[in-house]
């Protein structure tokens, strides 16, 4: 491989596999398919040819990978896992993947055509149909670690318009920690840097401690703070500033895969 090419997917590898991993819903199998995207390039970089965008031409050759493998998800590992893939398996062929791939990685209409190999309209279509099937199909109460007040109002009233409770939002880690135990949310929204210095990841970790089962969306300016390739890496992390969009579409793909019995379907 070129050193030019290989800088330059080296570059996107973290984009790909935190699509990978919010796509099957699973960090190992969202990173097994990411090596095996790359094992294939170096075998055979012909799916780049004809392909400008360097980034655009790895999801396109990770979409071939696994379309080829019959697009798997990841092992359920528990009840909450097997109930979500099981709402997975209701969805609109391909609309999933067009929504994350628009509204978490940034790709225009006819950029999400030329990775799924479909037309620029029927990309916009799919989209649509994607944010309707998922948040028609559960919803729940969702609580937001965020220190600017601002910003806390902004995500609370985009997330209540999609028809989900507030729970209430904390600014430090102690007092993140409080609010899960005065009331079980069943999504955090969490940023990383808090007002007293204190983090997000350590007030999320706490949290976990009591509640295993709860999805996390981290919305965060740091996002190679969280895109290391240590374990665990989330799969649902929002670079600041976020779109409405992309608030939208990682709450509802993190309710989706992480629905528990509290839920409402």
């Amino acid at each position: 491989m070129p050193t030019d090419l290989a800088g330059t997917i080296g570059a996107n590898l973290p984009y790909l596999r935190r699509y990978a991993r919010a796509l099957t819903g699973s960090q190992d199998t969202g990173d097994r398919f990411a090596a095996a995207t790359l094992e294939a390039i170096l075998a055979d970089p012909a799916p780049l040819d004809g392909v400008g965008d360097p980034k655009l031409a790895l999801f396109h050759a990770f979409h071939l990978v696994w379309a080829s493998a019959g697009a798997p998800l990841g092992e359920p590992d528990s009840r909450l896992s097997a109930r979500a893939q099981d709402h997975m398996a209701r969805l609109t062929p391909n609309t999933r993947e067009a929504l994350l791939l628009n509204a978490i990685e940034g790709f225009r209409a006819e950029e999400i055509g030329t990775i799924l190999q479909l037309g620029a309209e029927e990309a916009v279509g799919l989209i649509d149909i994607a944010l309707r099937e998922m948040e028609a199909s559960v919803a729940g109460k969702v609580m937001v670690i965020e220190d600017e007040a601002i910003i806390a109002m902004d995500i609370q009233g985009i997330v209540e318009e999609m028809g989900h409770r507030v729970t209430g939002s904390a600014a430090t880690r102690r007092s993140a920690v409080a609010l899960a135990a005065r009331e079980r949310p069943d999504l955090i929204l969490a940023d990383i840097q808090l007002a007293d210095n204190s983090s997000g990841i350590d007030a999320v970790n706490d949290i976990l401690e009591q509640f295993e089962d709860l999805p996390v969306v981290f919305i965060t300016a740091f996002p190679e703070r969280l895109l290391t390739g240590a374990r665990p890496e989330p799969a649902f992390l929002i670079t600041k500033p976020y779109t409405e969009a992309q608030l939208r579409s990682a709450v509802s793909q993190a309710m989706f895969f992480a629905s528990t019995e509290t839920l409402s379907a």
